[in-house]
């Protein structure tokens, strides 16, 4: 089974604990170091497009894009109150390829780390230098290395009253295996059982911040979890801001 296929219809019920306004607030803090004002803006990796609704409701034009196509459902079923709904397109993050250019892009909750092979991670960052306005802003938050060799052999839990997930994980040589086995409640009291299996590789800041340069971005920083300070260790995510130029 595909990563996310079974996932999608449960995936906002097991992650209300995300906190995406405190996240929005924080992203548009960001958006404030951008050298062009941001209206239009560029949702990769929007999954279930919590975050994508959500901007468009303060205002934003949103293009949001995503490589499952069980995902990108949930997210046009929402259909939250926006002056300008948002535009949801399938495909994967290498193979980025828009109709024109935005203000702004996001990446959320280490969906970067989806992207085993590092020479994805730098098609990805030439695609979104092609995308983005000159003076336009990229942000997007990882989990580095060490953050992910921390959860080896950990399991995990997440209920609700019609969905029960177990999730274990594994590290081994730079990959963050995660074995996940998803319960969810039938019509006729039966429960249904599924199996995904998500990987994710960390990468440093150091690596990152040389394949923005060679991509073409500048002023690039590093952020706290949701804190404009510099990251701290053991912090769950690192936020990176940088402009194309």
């Amino acid at each position: 089974m595909s990563c996310y296929e079974a996932l999608a219809s449960s995936y906002d019920a097991l992650t209300e604990d995300v906190g995406y306004e405190k996240r929005a607030d924080f992203l548009e803090k960001l958006f404030r170091r951008s050298r062009i004002p941001v209206h239009t803006v560029l949702d990769l990796a929007c999954g279930t497009g919590s975050m994508t609704w959500l901007l468009a409701g303060r205002g934003y034009e949103l293009i949001a894009v995503d490589g499952s196509q069980e995902m990108l459902a949930a997210a046009r079923e929402k259909n939250a109150p926006a002056e300008v709904p948002p535009l949801f397109l399938h495909q994967s993050m290498p193979r980025l390829d828009l109709y024109g250019t935005v203000d702004a892009a996001i990446c959320c909750l280490d969906s970067l780390n989806y992207l085993t092979d590092p020479r994805d991670v730098q098609r990805t960052l030439r695609r979104l230098h092609l995308f983005i306005s000159p003076g336009g802003l990229l942000t997007f938050d990882v989990r580095l290395p060490e953050r992910l060799a921390a959860l080896d052999g950990q399991v995990f839990l997440d209920e609700t009253e019609d969905t029960y997930c177990v999730w274990r994980t594994e590290y081994r040589r730079g990959l963050c295996t995660y074995y996940m086995d998803l319960f969810t409640l039938a019509e006729d009291g039966s429960w249904d059982r599924s199996f995904e299996l998500h990987r994710q590789r960390g990468y440093s800041v150091e690596q990152l911040t040389q394949w923005l340069e060679e991509a073409g971005f500048t002023e690039i920083r590093t952020w706290g979890d949701g804190k404009l300070r510099r990251p701290v260790p053991g912090e769950d995510r690192v936020y990176f801001t940088c402009i194309r130029e």
